[in-house]
């Protein structure tokens, strides 16, 4: 076993383990590839991708759709599949939620990157 694996970007947890080529993190479950020259664990390694649902690397700025209809606390109604979104931000938030936006009709939202596709 490697002592030497670096601690995790996410919630600094020291308890990660290597999983093929990735390195994982049981507390956050956050998994990422190892940097070779050594700057893994302070989260500024090299620039973040983000992917949409089909493999698009997404940047900010960009327009996406959303790929399946999404359920909305305290809305009667949800966000259809079809919906575009344009002036995406990519974000470091919470649950996997990595897209900030906002929705006509809804207001300021978090998405995640796995509901929608680059338009």
């Amino acid at each position: 076993m490697n002592e030497n694996l670096p601690s995790c970007p996410k919630c600094s947890c020291e308890y990660t383990y290597e999983m093929d080529a990735l390195v994982v993190c049981p507390e956050c479950g956050h998994e990422w590839v190892p940097d070779e020259g050594g700057a893994a664990g302070d989260g500024r390694g090299g620039e973040r991708v983000v992917k949409d649902a089909v493999g698009n690397v997404l940047s900010d700025g960009d327009a996406v759709t959303v790929v399946k209809a999404l359920k909305v606390k305290g809305s009667p109604s949800g966000i259809k599949a079809g919906t575009k979104v344009r002036g995406i931000r990519l974000i470091d938030g919470v649950d996997g939620h990595d897209i900030d936006c906002k929705i006509d009709g809804f207001g300021a939202m978090q998405l995640k990157s796995s509901v929608v596709k680059k338009a």
